[in-house]
């Protein structure tokens, strides 16, 4: 059983955040409010208008007809900076880094790539543009391939040659991801799984998923809902990224306080190696107790050691009853309390619980125009509960038990209910578009922490206290349910003297308390040389050895996740 996922066309490209800007389609309501009170929940940035191509007949056929570009003609490329208006700096420039000796591709390489993925091979530079960029406009790089295959056997040819070659590929799927981790810092070669985009079976006793790996998420949600599933997984990337990236950076998200992580649900998957040999691990059993985990090397490894091409994965039954509660809190104090009374009192129908603090809130209201659920003169905390079962009156009267109990308690200064779908989606939109009210804002110092839950916030006000006012504003908000920050620091413009307070400071804050400087979004080109404030070295040259193990020459997304040998 097959479908075709959304935004195939070779110029799609949608700007998306992890766990912010898009909305919630899925979800279902809130009682006595308008659409009035809220902004649209749908608003996209001038750049996504510009790149997303809707996919379609028409639009897939005339890409085709782009593809058929004739091969370089006896010229190697080198990274050089363009005056184009949209473009940021190059990669290599901006943090100076060195290119490895790999080889670059000459017109035989695009011969056999035309050959091995006919039609499927783009080397028209206005194309590759949006492929060589990250949404955050951070990192660039300069490829002038890009390949489209759409079966395993097709990659496991392209990374044969290459690795035979000493040809660099970096692997990608939607290119949302916040570490420059999905985007080339030379000429590497872009592989990207567009294509990749069938379903190969669902279970629908089981529940469990087989796909390929360019399956986009949110077209795999809608898929399973209709067969009374969902995936256990939501981002606010959901509708551009892609089920093999998700694995491949183990993204989290705000159903991982329910149904886990992706090292619990992913049941198998499929990777080809740098060697071009196919490793099929996908199984769709729940015990398997047959030697080594191999799943877990590729799960989180960012492209690094394999290419993923398919997953197995455990979706659980779709919820008959869902509410989302809008909750003010005088202090952080109150946040972490509330959450232990909610936990107590929710139980198993407790699937999210989100904080942002005012600054955010006062973000969204400014750039977005969304509102204050809350009347009066605001909290100095929000909280975001969702519960999702199977009986809407039993869900209903343990929420308001538990709203009951918090707000005369005093742990919560006002509150609002939602049961219904038009009101669940706006008041989500106050916590997922929060990235996007701080682009609007300046420029973003992004980090993404992993704190034992009572530290959450004070990293937020040490920042605070450190910058003063060489920042813009410093804002808090993420997973209080599982101990993920989202520190974010904005500025009218790029300075590198606020980012050398910031860093290692945040870094060297967060290894104090035994946190991770990644919770979710990897380390990427960005964050890899701090590795060590999370990892031990032993672990890290463990690391080293097994990239070298199965990737000897090093092609695959080369630059990313592991440090520079030697560097620490």
């Amino acid at each position: 059983m097959g479908v075709t996922m959304a935004g195939s066309s070779v110029v799609y490209h949608s700007l998306m955040w992890c766990c912010s800007i898009l909305p919630r389609w899925r979800i279902t309501c809130y009682k006595g409010w308008t659409s009035a009170h809220f902004a649209s929940a749908a608003s996209y940035t001038t750049f996504h208008e510009n790149w997303k191509v809707k996919s379609s007949k028409d639009s897939r056929h005339r890409v085709t007809k782009l593809w058929h570009v004739g091969l370089f003609r006896n010229r190697v490329f080198y990274c050089t900076s363009s005056a184009g208006a949209w473009e940021v700096p190059l990669t290599s420039e901006r943090y100076g880094v060195q290119r490895l000796p790999f080889s670059h591709v000459s017109d035989k390489d695009l011969a056999f790539f035309e050959h091995t993925v006919p039609g499927r091979v783009i080397t028209d530079p206005d194309m590759l543009k949006p492929f060589n960029v990250d949404w955050l406009k951070m990192v660039r790089g300069c490829s002038k391939v890009l390949l489209k295959p759409r079966i395993s056997g097709e990659v496991s040819e392209i990374l044969r040659y290459c690795n035979e070659r000493n040809l660099a590929v970096t692997p990608q799927g939607g290119n949302t991801g916040l570490v420059g981790g999905s985007v080339p810092v030379f000429d590497e070669i872009i592989l990207s799984t567009a294509l990749m985009n069938q379903v190969i079976s669902f279970n629908g006793v089981s529940g469990i998923l087989v796909c390929q790996a360019g399956c986009i998420l949110e077209t795999l949600n809608q898929y399973v809902e209709e067969q009374e599933f969902i995936m256990p997984l939501d981002l606010g990337a959901k509708g551009s990224c892609h089920i093999g990236g998700n694995v491949a950076t183990n993204a989290g998200g705000i159903r991982l306080l329910r149904y886990g992580s992706l090292r619990g649900t992913v049941l198998g998957l499929e990777a080809v190696l740098a060697n071009g040999r196919v490793l099929n691990c996908l199984t769709s059993l729940r015990k398997d107790n047959t030697g080594y985990d191999l799943k877990q090397l590729f799960i989180g490894s960012e492209g690094t050691l394999g290419v993923i091409t398919a997953v197995s994965i455990l979706c659980p039954r779709k919820p008959k009853a869902a509410n989302v509660a809008f909750l003010g809190c005088g202090s952080f104090a109150h946040v972490l309390e509330t959450f232990k009374v909610c936990k107590g009192m929710l139980g198993e129908i407790l699937s999210a619980y989100e904080f942002l603090d005012d600054e955010c809130m006062k973000l969204v209201q400014k750039h977005l125009k969304l509102n204050n659920p809350l009347t009066g003169e605001g909290s100095p905390f929000y909280v975001l509960i969702e519960t999702s079962g199977s009986n809407a009156g039993h869900d209903e009267e343990k929420l308001n038990n538990f709203l009951e109990q918090v707000i005369s308690s005093g742990l919560v200064i006002a509150g609002t209910l939602a049961t219904d779908e038009t009101k669940i989606k706006a008041l989500w939109a106050l916590r997922e578009r929060i990235t996007e009210a701080l682009t609007h804002d300046g420029y973003v110092y992004k980090y993404d922490i992993s704190l034992p839950v009572e530290k959450l916030y004070d990293l937020v006000c040490d920042t605070r206290a450190r910058l003063g006012k060489s920042a813009k504003n410093v804002v808090g908000y993420g997973h209080l349910g599982d101990g993920n920050l989202h520190l974010n620091i904005t500025a009218d413009s790029y300075q590198q003297t606020l980012l050398n307070a910031i860093e290692p400071f945040v870094y060297e804050w967060t290894a104090k308390y035994q946190g991770s400087i990644s919770a979710e979004h990897g380390l990427g080109f960005k964050k890899k040389q701090h590795i060590y404030y999370s990892k031990p070295d032993e672990a890290v040259e463990l690391m080293q050895k097994v990239k070298a193990m199965l990737d000897p020459r090093g092609i695959l997304n080369p630059y990313k996740t592991l440090p520079t040998q030697g560097s620490h």
